[in-house]
Formats: C-alpha cells, sequence, structure tokens
C-alpha cells in the first residue's frame, strides 16, 4: 500500500537535495554553452583537420553514453602516472568536478552540432547584405549571424537543458548525493523504494517544469528582440 505520510517525510530530505542538482545543472550548461560555440565554429571551419577534429569530437560524446564518458574520467583518468602527478589531478580526483566536466563536455557536442548547423543556414543574401553595410566579418558575426542562429536553435538548447537536468541523476553513481544519489539513500534506509523515487520524480518535474517556462519566456524575449528593427 502507498504510504502518503512516508512520502510526505521525505521530500524535505529530497528538495534539499535537489540544491546539488540544479547546481551541477548550472554549471553544466554554463560549461557546455561555453564550449558549444568553438565547437560549431570548427565544424564550419574553412581548414580539414579543424573540421575533422570538431566531427571526431561530436562523434565521440553523441556515439557513447554518458555514463560512460563519466566513468572514463572519474575512474580512468586516475590509473595514469601523468595524470595523477599534474595540476590537474585535484580537480579529477573530485567526483564533483568531474561530473560537471563529462557532462559539459557530452552538452557541448550536442549544442555545438545544433549551432553549426544553424550558423551554416543563414542565407547567403543576409551576409552579402552585411558587407554591403560595411560591417567587418567580426561584426557581421556578432551582431548578425549569432543572434540569428541562437533565435533558430533555442527550441532545441532547451530541449539539451532539461535533458541536462535529467542527466545530473548520474552524479549517484559516483557517490554524489544530489537529488537521485539521496533517493537511494533514502530507500536503504526506509525499505520503501515507491513512495521515495515517487517524491524523487515529483521534485524533477517541479524543478523541469519551472525550467521550460523560464526557457518559453526567453526563447519569447529573445524572438522579439532579434525581430526588432531597431536591433
Amino acid at each position: 500500500m502507498f504510504d502518503i505520510t512516508l512520502l510526505w517525510s521525505v521530500l524535505p530530505t529530497l528538495l534539499a537535495a535537489a540544491q546539488l542538482t540544479l547546481l551541477l545543472t548550472a554549471l553544466v550548461i554554463l560549461l557546455g554553452m561555453a564550449l558549444a560555440l568553438p565547437v560549431a565554429l570548427c565544424v564550419n571551419s574553412g581548414f580539414r583537420l579543424v573540421r575533422a577534429a570538431a566531427q571526431g569530437y561530436m562523434l565521440f560524446f553523441r556515439g557513447t553514453p554518458a555514463l560512460v564518458q563519466l566513468f572514463l574520467l572519474y575512474y580512468g583518468a586516475g590509473q595514469f602516472d601523468v595524470v595523477r602527478e599534474s595540476f590537474l589531478w585535484p580537480v579529477l580526483r573530485n567526483p564533483f568536478w568531474c561530473v560537471v566536466i563529462a557532462l559539459g563536455l557530452n552538452s557541448a557536442a550536442y549544442a555545438g552540432k545544433t549551432l553549426g548547423a544553424a550558423l551554416d543556414a543563414i542565407p547567403r543574401g543576409i551576409q552579402e547584405a552585411a558587407f554591403m553595410l560595411g560591417l567587418s566579418p567580426s561584426q557581421r558575426f556578432w551582431r548578425i549571424d549569432l543572434p540569428l542562429a541562437l533565435r533558430a536553435t533555442l527550441p532545441a538548447l532547451g530541449n539539451d537543458v532539461i535533458l541536462t537536468c535529467k542527466a545530473t541523476s548520474l552524479a549517484s553513481t559516483v557517490t554524489l548525493l544530489e537529488l537521485t544519489g539521496t533517493a537511494r539513500l533514502l530507500t536503504s534506509e526506509t525499505y520503501a523504494p515507491y513512495e521515495v523515487f515517487f517524491g524523487a520524480g515529483l521534485v524533477y518535474l517541479a524543478i523541469n517544469y519551472l525550467l521550460m517556462s523560464g526557457l518559453r519566456r526567453l526563447e519569447r524575449t529573445f524572438n522579439v528582440q532579434t525581430a526588432s528593427p531597431s536591433q
């Protein structure tokens, strides 16, 4: 029988653990977005080796499970003496930063692919008009190309944000007590997996609903701004 009292009793603990989930989500998105633009530019580069490197990066991170990538970084990096003796070891031995780095690299591969396709799809006529107006390539990119590409990719990037939030549940596999990790711990203490994970699902649902609402508002605002004649 479903124990509603138990559900209410574990919700405060789950909500407290959700703070770590939100922090991980925010940091992963920041890292992913920061790397997505260089990846997109490399994908559209005129240099074959640069383009091939970017495509290889996307092939690996889009073609393998995020859990495998996390395990390779957290469990695998420590096997190499050069890593343990380097300045990176204090970061790579920390499960928190391993999750941020692994999921951030994964997110960048998807976002970079989407952004690169959007940049490549900008009509040639717009670029010619910018040239006729006397804009330099740099000015054209930052004032015209990138805003138009972001406008086109916001729905897809918004989906990536939601997927990233759910992917942070993988952090529980490397000892972090975020929302899913805390739910597993509570299950071992209460022997009530249904109530505990149902509560965790409700918290995830609430978080993602708020994220989706915020992303829809951001999309409407950005569309209005990029469509404004004053821009």
